[in-house]
This record gives structure tokens, sequence and C-alpha cells, in this order.
């Protein structure tokens, strides 16, 4: 399978640079697996699609603020995006990364210093002078994804979160959850469908480059999740019924299918679970959680592309972009969303 098939040419100005000021208004696709049928909704519609039963899964990361600028000793800028949140030493991409050397100490505009060591998995280890949570939130930006051509607004450190977002640790937002206010949720939740939690600290993972041509050639980065025991309870339970399991976003679906023995296994007992997924899901996986997907719409080549696509399969998920497109949908984090039943 070739990273090419999965390219697309999307028009700039259908990039979504702000969100809309109303979450649970922007537009919905839905696409219906079985009979390719294309419908065209707003969000806030999204809950005529559950019965009772069913069970809405939802990833509850929250962002931090995870970009930070400074200067060299040189006077030179020099960003560092953390990957993620530890103390005393943390992984962290560095830019720019070929110039700077081993012990080099770069003062940040809190007055704080980080200090490069050697490299890590996939960027370069780093050591603050003072407690991470408390740099970040002195001096931290919201790290806004590259395609959205500004910097950081006052307004982006909720607007970029999910209202149900409490677990601090992710450097990309869960955006598929970004539609959802407290009233639809409450909405779904007063029609008789469940709503439960896991958690998947969005990192570089989800939004690293596919580099291969060969799909299959790909390595996911690991990325740190839990799995609560009262949602593998709710799931197991909904699939006992006949209901079926919404996943808000790729990144719950990965974490339920890398969780699928500890969730469809009934012998198995029930308990908090958690640790990393590298789990990388493209065309030719089976699926055994996740019934229906909703999602965001997603860059070219990308592994979250390629996800949807073992989803729903590659044709039907080209239509539907090919459909969004000509019908001006807003793409990307802040952009519209799609429902894949």
């Amino acid at each position: 399978m070739k990273l090419s098939e999965f390219d697309y040419q999307l028009p700039n100005e259908l990039i979504a640079q702000h969100p809309l000021q109303e979450r649970d208004k922007c537009r919905l696709l839905v696409l219906d697996r079985a009979s390719r049928r294309i419908e065209h909704k707003t969000f806030d519609s999204v809950a005529e699609y559950m019965m009772p039963g069913d069970c809405l899964v939802m990833n509850n990361t929250r962002v931090i603020s995870a970009r930070l600028f400074g200067r060299r000793k040189s006077g030179g800028k020099v960003e560092i995006f953390v990957l993620e949140k530890k103390d005393p030493v943390c992984e962290a991409l560095v830019r720019p990364s070929g110039r700077l050397k081993e012990g080099e100490r770069i003062t940040l505009e809190s007055g704080d210093t980080a200090e490069l060591l050697g490299r890590g998995e996939v960027g370069r280890m780093v050591r603050f002078s003072r407690k991470l949570d408390d740099i970040l939130e002195e001096a931290g930006h919201i790290p806004l994804p590259p395609y959205i051509g500004r910097m950081d607004r006052e307004s982006d450190r909720d607007d970029y979160q999910t209202v149900y977002g409490t677990v601090e640790g992710a450097t990309a937002s869960p955006t598929a959850g970004l539609h959802f206010t407290a009233q639809l949720m409450e909405r779904v939740k007063g029609q008789g469908s469940r709503v439960k939690f896991v958690t998947l600290h969005t990192s570089y993972g989800t939004f690293a480059p596919v580099k291969s041509e060969d799909v299959a050639a790909h390595r996911m980065h690991k990325e740190c999740f839990e799995l609560p025991a009262e949602t593998i309870e709710a799931i197991r339970e909904t699939k006992k019924r006949g209901g079926k399991v919404f996943a808000v976003g790729t990144t719950t679906a990965r974490v339920l299918e890398h969780c699928a023995s500890q969730i469809t296994h009934c012998s198995l007992r029930i308990t908090d679970y958690g640790g990393y997924t590298g789990l990388f899901i493209y065309p030719g996986y089976e699926f055994k959680v996740v019934d229906h997907l909703i999602t965001n719409f997603h860059l070219p080549k990308s592994t979250l592309l390629l996800l949807v696509s073992a989803f729903a399969g590659k044709e039907s998920i080209f239509e539907a972009y090919r459909q969004a497109i000509e019908a001006k949908y807003r793409f990307f984090s802040y952009g519209d969303a799609m429902l894949i039943l």
C-alpha cells in the first residue's frame, strides 16, 4: 500500500484558522458505510444518531501550553516544543535543531534556562532550571498546528480545549471533541446514551508525518493512555445489549482498539488499564470495539486519514472529502466534522 494513494488537493482557503463561536453549529458530514450515503447536517444533530443504550466515548486529555521560546547566548531565537511533560528532564522538538549543541543553555522568555542534552527517540532531551509546570504556566504558548498561520491568542487557551478535558498532558488537541458543548453532552445522556472517557495524551505519534512510501513501514511514536474500569464496564454492557460504541476522535478509537482484548474478553477482570500505545491503524485493519466514529477532516497522507480510511474504506472517505471540498467545508483542527456510521 502506497502513501501517495492517500493524497488529495485542498484549497488553502478551506483550512480553518479560527473556530466557530458556537462549537456545535459547525457542519457535519454523515457517511453511512453500508449504503455509502452522504448527508449534510450541523453538528448538534449528532445526538439524533445515538440510541438509548449506546455509549459515547471521549478523550478527556487537556492540552498543555507546550511551546516555549527563548534565545541562545548569541541572541539567536530558539523554539522548544515539549512532547511529554516530565520533570526534571523531558523530550522536546528543538528548532533550529542543526546548530544547537549538547550542553548549550537557552534563556526562556520567563528568564528560566533550558539545557540541551542528548538525543531522544524523536527530539532532544532538555533539562529545565525550574519545575516545568510553572514554566509552562508563565511562558508557554498553546501549540497550534503549523497550518494555522498565526501565533496563539488568549482565546485559543479555551478554544483549543474540549469542554470536558480534565487530565493535562496533550500537546495537540483531540479536535473531534471540540464541537461538543456541555448542553449537547447532557442531551446525549438525557436520551439514554452513556458518556464515558478514556485518556490519550495526544503527542508526536498523532501528528508526526509518514515518511515512508510503503505505509506498512511507518512506526508510530508511543503515546500515554488510561482506560478506566468504568469505561470498560460500560462498553461491555453496551455490546451485551446490542448497543453501539461511538468513538469521538481517532485518539479515542486507538485507545479502544489497543485495549480490545481487555474490553471484549468478558472473562478478564475489569480494572483500570493504562500504558503506552503505538498502534498504527491503516486499511486492512479490522475494528473490534468501535462501531461509529466522530472525526474531523484530516491532512493528506497522515496517519489520521489512514485510520478513517481503514474504518470507512478509502473510496468512501475520498468521495466524502471530494463532496466536502466542493461544498466548502472547513478543514483540520478548527474545521468541521464527520460522523461515520
